[in-house]
């Protein structure tokens, strides 16, 4: 029986994360953490003879949120020119997930077309030994795996 070998796990600390903001490429090294869901939606589909009430999908929705340390206005400010201008603004997330010596190699996940659901304006908390940071929910409407795990094997 193959066993999971602990150097094929992947830490998120080696991940690295790239916003594409109007055709810009920043690498969001203050980025904290990400996470995000795609959930299918399910719609009942009666039949009759059946005493429960199968499902079948009918679409998805792609939502996360991405955690930064409290240092980049660049954010704050796309959403202030979206108050301003009522122009809304769209950026893809581009993950790398990938450890050195994990035969398990690299993935690579692009985000497409997100959309920030709100963002802090400002923030200060004298109480707290904490470093700032925020939780920036979004959408997005696309994904891509670039680069795919390799299937390991165990030990």
């Amino acid at each position: 029986m193959p066993l999971f070998r602990e150097m094929d796990a992947i830490s998120g600390k080696m991940a690295k994360a790239y916003a594409t903001i109007n055709g810009r490429v920043e690498e969001l090294f203050y980025a904290k953490s990400l996470e995000a869901t795609i959930e299918k939606n399910k719609v009942d589909v009666p039949i009759l003879g059946k005493t429960n009430t199968p499902q079948r999908s009918a679409g998805w929705s792609g939502t996360g949120t991405l955690t930064i340390y409290y240092t980049s206005s660049t954010f704050r400010q796309l959403m202030r020119e979206y108050i301003q201008t009522g122009k809304d603004f769209w950026f893809d997330l581009m993950v790398v997930n990938e450890q050195p010596g994990s035969s398990t190699g690299k993935q690579t996940t692009v985000l497409k077309g997100c959309n920030l659901d709100s963002v802090i304006a400002a923030r200060f908390d004298a109480t707290s030994d904490d470093m700032l940071e925020e939780e920036m929910p979004f959408t997005f409407h696309d994904y891509d795996i670039q680069d795919q795990f390799n299937q390991i094997t165990g030990a």
